[in-house]
């Protein structure tokens, strides 16, 4: 993405004043009559979401009053770009509350467009922010953008073997070392459940095992896991067209996981990275696999597959076993994983889960904190008895009178966890409703909190 948040501009700039509800009066009062016609005539009270921009005398515009509401809420930034003519603005006032680092961030959030197959809509507004870390900013809005960027790319330009470009693309940017496993070698290596999922595909689209590791020897290690499964049919438990028309995101716990791992990566974060991301294609063939069906598991437990469309926790279970052999300090995973999440908290609300309770105070803090909203959800062991299978170690389709299906898949993970702090994150990655500074399409969620706890936890 091209740079929109600015550390000065040589050429003209527009001052940009960011005023709270309650201080709007006060600040008119220092502005010349123009500015206070205009501003009358506008009805601008400072409230959230307006912005008013005032020309000159000779119809150039001379600066831009933007209300923050009551809240001050930083995110505000966000809608901006979509509300501004293209030029070059400079934040020249905010309240004290509001953190320019945090505005800066927002308004190059609010600045994404995905026109890969679009004409692109020309120049953007551009923002001067002075007195922040212009290059974290920008490390972290270029990290969601690519997490965007991948959702919204359709199956047939994203598949694994793009997934796994993109890794090696990554890998080589931070020096990291990659590690990839494809096709029958997973049953080699021992990823048996990935390979089950994902051998219904074409042999150009294999499912396959991406293994980043990054950092010194003898640092905390953080293990990132995303379901990346590149589009998702149901297998032979078809989905409806309805349910099958959006399943081009269902990479985006990948998508994400790619994402926060090149967050800690750029920030060079004191921790030993791993990134393991299990990608498949959910395909139907005379290969795929069946209802009924046994299969195994890398942690050695058998499933029996009550319904083929419960496929991401199976790459999963392979993929956090994986992080269990490497004894991580901390384990993440995010996976597009439950409709019942969706109906429990809706798309804007991600549901995470996890038995720490001081894994889970911190979560919550940064989620306030970088305004990334996330939501405690229970891993309820009274549900846990709906896993059992009658020939099987357990199955991924629990039984009906459950109901809760966002905590069953948690608890189904929760068998292959690693040991120690662990957190699963239920995302939907998806804008339904397109708003100013959120385009219908792929959002990135979860990660910008979790970045933040990470630097926290491991400073």
């Amino acid at each position: 993405m091209s740079e929109v948040i600015l550390a000065a501009s040589e050429g003209a700039v527009v001052p940009l004043h960011a005023v709270a509800d309650h201080e709007a009066q006060a600040f008119l009062e220092t502005q010349p009559p123009f500015v206070q016609a205009m501003a009358r005539f506008a009805e601008f009270k400072g409230r959230a979401g307006q912005v008013l921009s005032v020309p000159d005398a000779e119809g150039v515009l001379e600066l831009v009053l933007v209300g923050l509401g009551g809240v001050c809420d930083p995110m505000a930034f966000r809608a901006l770009p979509a509300k501004l003519a293209p030029g070059i603005y400079r934040l020249a006032q905010a309240p004290a509350e509001v953190a320019r680092d945090q505005a800066a961030l927002a308004f190059a959030l609010g600045s994404y467009r995905f026109d890969r197959y679009k004409k692109p809509a020309g120049e953007r507004p551009r923002l001067v922010v002075e007195g922040v870390d212009l290059e974290e900013v920008r490390q972290v809005a270029h990290a969601c953008a690519l997490a965007r960027d991948m959702i919204n790319t359709p199956a047939n330009d994203l598949g694994p073997l793009q997934i796994e470009t993109i890794a090696r693309e990554i890998a080589e940017q931070y020096a990291a070392q990659i590690t990839v496993i494809e096709g029958e070698g997973l049953l080699e290596a021992n990823y048996p459940a990935v390979h089950a999922v994902g051998r219904a595909a074409t042999p150009e689209r294999a499912p396959r095992m991406i293994e980043i590791a990054w950092g010194e020897a003898g640092r905390p290690l953080v293990a990132v896991i995303g379901k990346g499964v590149v589009f998702d049919t149901g297998g032979l438990d078809i989905k409806p067209s309805s349910g099958m028309r959006l399943m081009k995101k269902d990479m985006g716990g990948a998508a994400h996981a790619l994402a926060l791992g090149r967050m800690i990566m750029a920030a060079r974060l004191p921790v030993r990275l791993v990134v393991l991301v299990p990608v498949v294609e959910n395909a139907i063939s005379g290969d795929a696999m069946r209802p009924g069906d046994v299969i195994g598991s890398r942690k050695g437990l058998s499933i029996e597959i009550g319904n083929t469309d419960a496929e991401g926790r199976l790459i999963l279970a392979d993929a956090l076993t994986r992080a269990a052999e490497l004894e991580p300090a901390l384990t993440l995973d995010l996976a597009t994983l439950t409709g019942a999440a969706r109906a429990a908290l809706g798309p804007h609300l991600p549901p995470f889960f996890t038995d720490d309770e001081d894994l889970a105070a911190a979560i919550g803090r940064h989620a306030d904190a970088e305004n990334d909203p996330l939501w405690r959800l229970p891993l309820w062991k009274g549900y846990a008895e709906a896993l059992d299978s009658d020939i099987a170690d357990l199955k991924n389709d629990p039984d009906a009178w459950a109901q809760a299906g966002a905590v069953t898949a948690a608890l189904f993970l929760q068998r292959f966890a690693p040991a120690g702090p662990w957190a699963h994150f239920d995302i939907f990655g998806w804008n339904s409703k397109g708003s100013p500074g959120r385009p219908a399409g792929g959002e990135a969620q979860a990660i910008r909190a979790l970045y933040a706890m990470v630097r926290e936890r491991f400073a």
